[in-house]
């Protein structure tokens, strides 16, 4: 290699190392930015053929260092981990918070809960059984029978307002999943237009990685690498983003749940440009909320939406109260001898919701005697305090439902902090892979700084030789 040769292989040093020091010095100043993966210059050897034959002079030295780019340092089967993990975790904290604020509305166990209000309803019986005909006990079983009928339509009404607000939830989330989709789409077209023309696009890659994250944990997905700088996004097998261009989704059907979470028009979610085609979902927050908003099962098995399920559970322990205290109140007779009075009128389609009430206004009214046996017996009274006991009673009714709701939120609540410590775990391999590491771009400054030092004492060094060369040989002797 000629003088001159070794001047421009210092050169291709100094430049490396000058731009090994900006890509660190971007690193360091992204070491808190979310998404951002570290990136490292890439280098190679510029060779020199060495000349052979007569009048080789043996092996050559090369040309110097190459920049060949700056590499993203991000690991593809990380990435995928932290979209599977995202999309569970995502499905299983919808449902826990809505198993969660249902198990709250029920105020059990506690003095607000339903368990309370019918223990203070059959014990109204029992006072009414001694004291036939006064008012005192009459007026203090009929304030509990509102109570108990209010906290019923209050339970079923906590059940629609959390049906609706998880409605409008599932609303925002399709726009935040049609907005990730579209920016993906664009980054697609930016990053294949870049790459075309030599550039880095690894700021581009970040943002895209991070949007490809928010739509798994909206609806799941994958992601598929194209090859030519784009990449497809499937949903349930189905693209939603396929190079530069997306796919909007929708939801349909209504905002208030059904009477009896049966029937009507179900949620879910579909295709913009096939109408009626339900987009298939493999996790998410959207699969989970559209999970709880489903209507209730046709069967007794409860595999329906937990909330219509809830519902349709309340409807059921309105009805059965309402039918067994009509039953023997309608059996015994009034203090004027009067039988076939129900204590609780109740409407069909909504009895928990405003269908069950208190019939009775009136000690008069109160069918405490036994038929036949003397009004003022009390005789009926007691056997109407005695409905809350027995395997097939309203309090055993409600105690199940109770009982099965609480299972479900605590499987849901195990459920949930699982998946989101695998998904914080997933997350924790990533940053530990590809994040920026200040100590370790500490190392790489003095490394990129003593190239840049020797580098340069090169060029240097050529140059006295250089100047002896040019400007003094020749002058020895004189």
């Amino acid at each position: 290699m000629s003088t001159f040769g070794t001047l421009n292989a210092a050169l291709s040093g100094v430049n490396a190392a000058q731009q090994g020091l900006s890509v660190t010095g971007q690193n360091i100043a992204n070491a808190n930015t979310a998404g951002y993966t570290r990136q490292r210059v890439t280098t190679s050897a510029m060779g020199e053929t060495a000349n052979v034959g007569l009048f080789s002079n043996g092996a050559r030295p090369g040309q110097g260092v190459s920049v060949d780019g700056v590499a993203r340092l991000a690991d593809t089967f990380l990435d995928a981990q932290v979209r599977s993990t995202s999309a569970s975790a995502g499905y299983t904290a919808v449902r826990s918070n809505v198993l969660t604020a249902m198990e709250d509305s029920t105020h059990e166990p506690g003095a607000a809960g339903i368990s309370a209000k019918l223990q203070i309803f059959w014990a109204g019986w029992g006072a009414m059984s001694n004291k036939a005909g006064e008012s005192g006990p009459a007026a203090t079983l009929l304030a509990a029978a509102n109570d108990l009928t209010g906290q019923i339509a209050g339970g079923y009404r906590d059940l629609e307002s959390q049906w609706s607000k998880t409605r409008a939830q599932v609303d925002d989330m399709t726009t935040d999943l049609n907005n990730a989709a579209s920016q993906v789409a664009d980054l697609n077209l930016r990053i294949r237009s870049t790459l075309a023309a030599g550039g880095s696009a690894n700021e581009m890659l970040d943002q895209r990685s991070q949007l490809t994250a928010t739509i798994a944990s909206l609806a799941g997905g994958s992601v598929r690498d194209t090859g030519d700088g784009m990449v497809d996004v499937l949903v349930g097998g189905n693209a939603i983003v396929t190079g530069g261009t997306a796919r909007g989704v929708q939801v349909t059907g209504g905002y208030a749940m059904d009477a009896d979470g049966t029937g009507g028009d179900p949620v879910r979610l579909e295709w913009q440009d096939r109408r009626g085609s339900a987009v298939p979902l493999d996790g998410g927050e959207l699969a989970g909320a559209l999970s709880v908003l489903a209507p209730a099962g046709t069967g007794a098995a409860g595999t329906g939406g937990v909330i219509a399920e809830a519902a349709k559970s309340y409807n059921v322990f309105a009805t059965k109260l309402a039918d067994k205290v009509n039953a023997v109140h309608q059996a015994g007779a009034t203090t004027s001898g009067q039988t076939g009075v129900a204590f609780f009128s109740i409407t069909s389609g909504q009895p928990a919701a405003k269908g069950i009430a208190v019939a009775v206004t009136d000690v008069s009214e109160l069918a405490t005697g036994a038929a036949g046996g003397g009004a003022l017996s009390g005789a009926n009274a007691d056997a109407l305090s005695r409905l809350g006991t027995g395997k097939d009673s309203p309090d055993s009714s409600w105690s199940g439902f109770v009982t099965g709701l609480g299972t479900a939120s605590r499987t849901g609540q195990q459920q949930g902090n699982l998946a989101a410590a695998s998904a914080v775990n997933a997350t924790q391999l990533q940053a530990s892979s590809s994040s920026v590491s200040l100590n370790e771009e500490n190392l790489n400054l003095l490394t990129y700084q003593h190239a840049y030092q020797a580098a340069a004492r090169v060029m240097t060094a050529v140059d006295e030789m250089l100047d002896v060369l040019i400007n003094r040989t020749g002058l020895v002797g004189r």
